[in-house]
């Protein structure tokens, strides 16, 4: 009998040594073979895990007799999975989770330190039992500080806490912490050229996975039931539909493409907004869809076959150094690498891995794209840059920047009838907060030139 915990504790053990949690898991979920309910136990252990790393951390500190550096870093790996279901798991008992844990503990050497395993998961119940007043539902004892309290509570480097309050009041800046530690949903975006939303929405409904639609998204569907392997559902194999959030469905709305168009993505892979170009103009007209990195173009052609779409072109290398594309475009897009800090429920480990030095090492890049890629444009056309970070740093500062260097180049807000009308702010750009809009986070931003010049 697979224990699922192992298999997640062999998974966390390898992100805790500096492995991707998404590499980790698959890892070592394709080394066995688990019953669904399994498999998506240990993906929530792992994810959630990871996610909350911080907390447990602090938990651990706070309640722990031995001391941070007396303890192993595998037997610390194991307490993050006691802990995380104890705090963050109403389904599974507090007596399971607590003898799994210890079990966990004997079965990967550390015999000799069950009593302080069973101790300490047993303290953090006590302690939260009789502090049931504390509004965190947690055993914790919180500073007073807004930016670590927000920090440790809901698991956060204080940088990223620091870089949303502000932009935001505390108490929304909590609701989006909060919104960021739920597990990600998952977007679909109907194909037109080869079918119809009530077709995949009846075609779904018909194998109990249940789906809404969402306001202003005239090809977005949302599952909202538990829908197994997303290769499995009615008509994947048949190119009804590609996986894709609604904010980022936005972006292509924006920029806005026509039938018999030149349009270049200047850093396209994976691809799902280059397929969505093509949906828009029918087909026809070109895409130059760029990107440095062979191996993500690949994805993009799959799944451009998949979707039997004919107008993509692959064209493999680093967008500030192409000079064939000068005032060849109608429309570019420009969806520029990123922090990601709108994607961080999709990514476990992100908010651990970013830092406000490569935030700053981005938003150079950023700036260089732009500035390279806007010369793609032909006079009067159009380029849309957008990006899935909430950071100005990578967002208002690089516009700014731009229009101030640039003159003959201007914001033009979206048309009264496009989707995104809602979204757009006094300035011109639109910006999605996950919290109030419920869906990923993004930054998008629509440039018209205006001549030939500069």
């Amino acid at each position: 009998m697979i224990n699922p915990r192992h298999i997640a504790f062999l998974a966390l053990r390898d992100v805790h040594k500096g492995a991707y949690a998404d590499v980790a898991l698959d890892k070592v979920l394709q080394k066995v073979k688990l019953q669904d309910i399994d498999r998506r136990l240990v993906t929530e252990l792992v994810y959630g895990s990871v996610r909350r790393q911080r907390t447990l951390d602090t938990l651990i500190d706070q309640l722990a007799k031995k001391k941070s550096h007396q303890q192993p870093k595998d037997l610390r790996t194991i307490l993050h999975l006691g802990l995380y279901q104890l705090c963050y798991q109403e389904r599974i008992p507090a007596s399971a989770a607590v003898n799994t844990t210890v079990q966990l503990a004997k079965e990967n050497g550390f015999s000799g330190l069950t009593g302080f395993v069973n101790g300490l998961l047993r303290q953090s119940i006590r302690v939260a039992e009789n502090d049931r007043g504390n509004s965190s539902h947690l055993p914790l004892q919180l500073p007073e500080n807004p930016v670590e309290r927000l920090g440790i509570l809901h698991s956060f480097p204080d940088w990223i806490i620091q870089v949303w309050l502000e932009q935001l009041s505390f108490a929304e800046t909590e609701q989006l912490c909060e919104w960021m530690n739920q597990s990600p949903t998952i977007d679909l975006r109907i194909n037109p050229l080869r079918t119809s939303i009530d077709i995949v929405e009846a075609a779904l409904q018909s194998a109990d996975v249940l789906v809404k639609r969402l306001p202003n998204l005239p090809q977005a569907l949302r599952l909202i039931s538990n829908s197994g392997p997303i290769q499995n559902l009615p008509g994947f194999s048949e190119g009804w539909w590609v996986v894709q959030d609604s904010s980022a469905q936005m972006v292509s709305h924006l920029l806005d493409p026509q039938p018999g168009e030149v349009v270049i993505d200047a850093c396209a892979a994976p691809g799902g907004k280059t397929t969505h170009m093509a949906e828009l103009m029918g087909d026809k007209g070109k895409i130059w869809a760029c990107d440095r990195t062979p191996s993500r173009l690949r994805k993009l052609q799959e799944n451009a076959r998949r979707l039997n779409l004919q107008s993509i072109q692959i064209c493999i290398g680093d967008s500030r150094q192409f000079l064939e594309f000068q005032n060849t475009a109608d429309r570019v897009l420009l969806d520029a690498p990123c922090s990601g800090l709108g994607t961080l429920h999709r990514h476990a480990d992100a908010r651990w891995r970013q830092t406000p030095e490569t935030v700053q090492e981005l938003s150079r890049l950023q700036k260089e794209l732009l500035s390279h890629t806007s010369t793609f444009v032909k006079p009067g056309g159009v380029l849309v840059y957008a990006t899935c970070t909430l950071h100005p740093a990578e967002n208002e500062e690089v516009i700014s920047e731009f229009l101030t260097q640039f003159p003959n180049w201007q914001i033009e807000p979206p048309s009264v009838d496009s989707p995104l009308v809602g979204y757009s702010t006094p300035q011109g750009w639109c910006k999605v907060w996950p919290h109030r809009q419920n869906m990923d986070g993004f930054f998008m931003v629509r440039l018209r030139k205006t001549n030939d010049s500069g």
